[in-house]
């Protein structure tokens, strides 16, 4: 249940902790040291140190390190879930699914290393050019600072942190405050291997000051960040010049046409928009259906939602428990309550219990609607009537997010529609915008975000390119 901080391979008590409780339950389930500004800074200088020292490891030395992780979790696959589970109350069959994923997440990234790599060009290709053995080669950045959020606390760092130490790489982790067990227990499986590059990898904890000196300090050269538009903004105007990759978030939305499966887009509806209790990044927020449909598709969802079992996120049936705090609570009951004062049709939902927040389902909703224009990170979402495709596209673009949206649809001129004219980093085709694989590339535009995740992606993000040219 204890904590630790881990500069480099050497884990660190501290007289100040704090604890974590589990979101249904309220017992106690995490012990964490508390962390200031002084630890990340120390844990910063260790890396840069540990990172001149392995300059010279061996890529074969880091793909079997990370593969010793893998053969280490798999054995704990069942632990590693419970405490998902423990500390941000996600139902346990999905935390299951959870370290399942961070398994084939390092599989994916430890055969994609090896593979990533520079290329030869023709220097003789232009008139003014010459023959010579011309090439570009791929190194680490250095330093990078990994920040990661609760809603996945496990895949999310594995995103971050294996194309990161592949790419050789030192790392600082700061991982969400409401889950430092499940980053500690992960960090401990790399720092206590053998195949290790040494003190490559530290974990310090924390909220504001923290995170600010790992962002503004000079001595990570990659910021890799996953959380609020207003974080990400900060970071930003921090960082100074440093490679830096922002998950923001979004405000997922998908339009059903008349000519699609209509009882089949409910029931797949239905897992997009409450699945982790609506605390995902592309959790479905926004429904457009054709007017012929809308009603039918709204009696549908709302069968599918009331049939869903919520509750004790410890029962392998739950499909959806808590909310990760009381204030998550109070933001989506006050913004559901607003919306159905403004007009909106409550078809079911809206009820707490706890840290329980029922799926809700509300039609009638405009545009200036907060539960339509802002993420609300919350089992809501939103049925909305339209004449036609053309009126969705428009709606759904008329976001300041853009990370994934979806179609459901039988007609290959939406299709191709909704490919080219969606603004967003992944569109999907009859099924929901909530769908990632974890090999695609993974990131929105405009408010959603810079850069992208996925390992082959990301080892982008954490390497330079140099030019090379042999006269």
């Amino acid at each position: 249940m204890e904590c630790k901080i881990f500069f480099g391979d050497i884990e660190v008590t501290k007289t100040k902790v704090g604890e974590i409780k589990n979101p249904y339950t309220g017992k106690v389930v995490s012990i964490y040291p508390i962390c200031d500004a002084s630890d990340a800074k120390e844990a910063l200088e260790i890396a840069q140190k540990a990172y001149k020292n392995n300059k010279d490891i061996p890529l074969s030395q880091r793909v079997e390190w990370v593969e010793d992780v893998i053969v280490k979790l798999k054995a704990k696959e069942d632990e590693f879930a419970k405490i998902i589970t423990d500390e941000i109350g996600k139902p346990l069959k999905f935390s299951k699914v959870e370290v399942q994923r961070c398994i084939e997440t390092l599989k994916v990234a430890t055969a994609g290393a090896i593979e990533f790599g520079g290329e030869t060009f023709n220097s003789d290709a232009m008139p003014s050019g010459r023959k010579t053995i011309s090439y570009y080669k791929r190194e680490p950045i250095g330093v990078a600072s990994l920040i990661t959020p609760f809603n996945f606390p496990l895949n999310l760092i594995a995103h971050k942190l294996a194309p990161a130490l592949l790419m050789g790489n030192s790392v600082v982790l700061k991982p969400t405050p409401e889950a430092p067990r499940i980053a500690y227990e992960f960090v401990k499986l790399f720092n206590t291997s053998s195949k290790r590059s040494p003190n490559a990898l530290s974990l310090v904890y924390g909220d504001a000051d923290v995170g600010n000196e790992l962002v503004s300090n000079p001595i990570p050269r990659a910021v890799s960040f996953t959380g609020s538009v207003p974080v990400g903004k900060i970071i930003l105007k921090n960082a100074g010049i440093k490679k830096v990759s922002l998950e923001l978030g979004g405000n997922a939305a998908t339009f059903i046409d008349e000519s699609a499966d209509i009882e089949e887009a409910a029931k797949k509806c239905a897992v997009g928009a409450f699945i982790n209790s609506g605390q995902v990044c592309i959790s479905l927020q926004r429904i457009y259906a054709h007017k012929s449909i809308a009603d039918d598709f709204a009696s549908m969802l709302a069968k599918e939602t009331n049939s869903l079992i919520v509750g004790d996120p410890y029962d392998i049936n739950t499909f959806m428990g808590p909310l990760i705090n009381k204030d998550a609570v109070d933001r989506a009951k006050s913004w559901v309550d607003s919306a159905i004062a403004e007009g909106a049709k409550l078809l079911c939902g809206n009820k707490a219990e706890g840290r329980v927040f029922y799926p809700t389902v509300l039609t009638d909703v405009t545009d200036d609607m907060n539960i339509v224009c802002e993420e609300v990170f919350a089992p809501i979402v939103s049925i909305v009537k339209v004449k036609d495709f053309d009126e969705a596209l428009e709606k759904i673009n008329n976001s300041p997010y853009g990370l994934q949206y979806s179609i459901f649809t039988n007609s290959l001129k939406n299709t191709k529609k909704a490919i080219d004219e969606f603004e967003c980093g992944g569109v999907v085709i009859n099924d929901i915008p909530t769908l990632r694989f974890d090999i695609q590339p993974y990131g929105g535009v405009k408010l959603s975000g810079i850069g992208k995740e996925g390992p082959k992606f990301a080892f982008e993000e954490f390497t330079e390119i140099k030019s090379v040219v042999i006269c």
